[in-house]
């Protein structure tokens, strides 16, 4: 205590108080002194030039910076402002920005699945297990996944490849789903979506440099997703073309062409499937996946099946195989050699889950070695979304006949694919009556991918702005009419055509709204650059 006052004394004396307030009046002229000090330094590091920043465009990783997202890119920034500047009050002529750029089914007005989120809601808050308002197989299956929880809690960390329980109910709902093909729960591996399963499994197949630089085999049109991990990993993107004009077939003629010109300058080891298609929402005939399965083992390539949307089949006559189901049929010689990566995912189906990122991928027929460098790579993000986890779980083991929820789970279920295959017959049908654009069927999934008709003075302009002249179509509609699309440069596109896609989840009045918007819009276009 007395060296403390002591201390103090000495303080004050050092800045010259002398009785009472005397320091006030101190601290006051030391303040000011240090006011002016403080000034006159800034103002001398102003005159200076500033300090060029460390991460500039010049400096940051090339390879992020060749990454491209159509999904979300410019047409979706400029949707944006839009929406911004309605905020404020400036006229447009519409009232409101309509994104039909991205599959976000609830976004869109979809009803969540009532079963899914009562799991969800009793094992994010356990003491709703005692409320009489939850049914009884919802509790089941919440105290069933709460039990494989660090501490029962969807709040710990779990496994890098996921809750144990979990991965058991995914490899059951395969087992049903094929027929009684069997799975390991020890192939799963539960993801962050779809997506965060595909890069992981692109990180891991990419090697080699110059010639020897790994090449994958991805569909055109494509999903954007695999061109952007693509370039992030510096791999080599191997463009093979879906037939348009057959419905957006795969021909495996054209993957021989693709892979035989590929070996020129790359080592293509990775095959890329996406089944139903995006943006082109074709469903992969049981021949055609026997074809390419023969061509993968033929050529030694490691297959990737993205199967997110097997629940999105609308199309009398299409069915849904999973890769996964036809590569154990056609027999040992194949099932016991081809690697193969499936994916599936809570965001599409007729769940419309995106926001909690759940998924999982199939690996089967690694190399041991592999397996554990794969866990390895998979615990560096520690684990999936736990809660994704859950609503995952859901999906692969919903409400069986005999149980509580059962009724009311495949009623809601049924009534978003109904509801769907609806509007991907509407949609079909609407845009195949405007001039100048082509639709194919959409067969599955949640998109259109129409062909349109750009005049040549339109392409000119585009040239111009220095737009691809699909975006220069987008960026106009969006414009006049506030809908959001995405334009098929984004995707990948045959050089002279043009497209874009549209997502088919707005509720069926607001579609058919859009889709006269996008006829009248059309029409005027083509006048206009005529």
């Amino acid at each position: 205590m007395h060296r403390f006052v002591l201390v103090a004394k000495q303080t004050a004396a050092s800045l010259g108080c002398k009785g009472p307030g005397g320091c006030r009046s101190a601290r006051r002229e030391g303040t000011a002194r240090w006011s002016s000090a403080a000034k006159a330094s800034a103002v001398k590091i102003s005159e200076k030039a500033s300090r060029e920043k460390i991460l500039t465009l010049e400096s940051m990783n090339p390879q992020v910076k060749a990454v491209e997202y159509a999904v979300r890119g410019p047409i979706v920034l400029k949707a944006g402002e839009i929406e911004k500047e309605l905020r404020k009050g400036i006229k447009k002529p519409f009232t409101e920005v309509i994104k039909a750029n991205i599959g976000d089914a609830h976004a869109m007005g979809q009803r969540p699945i009532t079963f899914l989120r009562q799991v969800v809601a009793l094992c994010t808050y356990p003491n709703l297990l005692d409320s009489p308002s939850f049914p009884e197989d919802a509790k089941k299956r919440a105290r069933r996944i709460l039990q494989g929880c660090g501490g029962n809690s969807l709040g710990s960390y779990s496994a890098s490849q996921g809750i144990n329980c979990i991965r058991e109910d995914v490899a059951s709902y395969i087992e049903r789903r094929d027929g009684g093909v069997p799975a390991d729960p020890d192939n799963i591996y539960l993801t962050t979506g779809a997506s965060d399963g595909i890069a992981t499994i692109l990180k891991i197949l990419v090697s080699g440099g110059g010639k020897s630089r790994t090449g994958v085999m991805i569909p055109i049109p494509q999903y954007p997703l695999y061109s952007a991990a693509i370039s992030e990993l510096d791999a080599i993107q191997v463009n093979y073309y879906l037939d348009e004009e057959n419905c957006w077939a795969l021909d495996v003629n054209e993957l021989r062409r693709s892979l035989n010109e590929a070996k020129a300058y790359c080592n293509p080891k990775v095959l890329c499937i996406i089944n139903p298609g995006n943006p082109t929402g074709q469903v992969q005939s049981r021949k055609c996946i026997e074809d390419v399965i023969h061509f993968a083992w033929e050529e030694k390539l490691f297959l990737l099946a993205d199967e997110v949307y097997q629940d999105n089949v609308y199309s009398e006559g299409c069915q849904f195989h999973s890769f996964k189901k036809i590569l154990y049929e056609m027999g040992p010689e194949y099932y016991s050699n081809v690697e193969l990566a499936s994916f599936h995912s809570t965001s599409k189906g007729y769940m419309g889950e995106c926001g909690y990122r759940g998924g999982y991928m199939e690996v089967i027929n690694l190399h041991p070695e592999i397996k554990g460098q794969l866990v390895k790579l998979l615990s560096v993000r520690l684990c999936p979304p736990v809660s994704g986890q859950a609503a995952m779980d859901i999906v692969v083991n919903p409400p069986v006949p005999g149980e509580e929820s059962y009724s009311q789970f495949i009623k809601e279920k049924e009534s978003v694919l109904n509801n769907l295959a609806k509007k991907a017959k509407l949609t079909e049908d609407m845009f195949n009556k405007v001039p100048g654009v082509h639709c194919n069927p959409l067969q599955g999934a949640m998109y259109a991918f129409p062909r349109i008709f750009i005049p040549s003075k339109a392409i000119e302009e585009a040239k111009a702005h220095k737009m691809a002249p699909d975006m220069f179509y987008c960026m106009k509609l969006l414009e006049e009419t506030g809908i959001c699309v995405v334009p098929g440069s984004g995707f990948g596109q045959r050089e002279g055509s043009y497209h874009f896609r549209m997502t088919i989840l707005p509720p069926v009045e607001k579609l058919k709204i859009l889709l006269e918007k996008v006829k009248d819009f059309h029409i005027k276009f083509l006048e206009k650059y005529a």
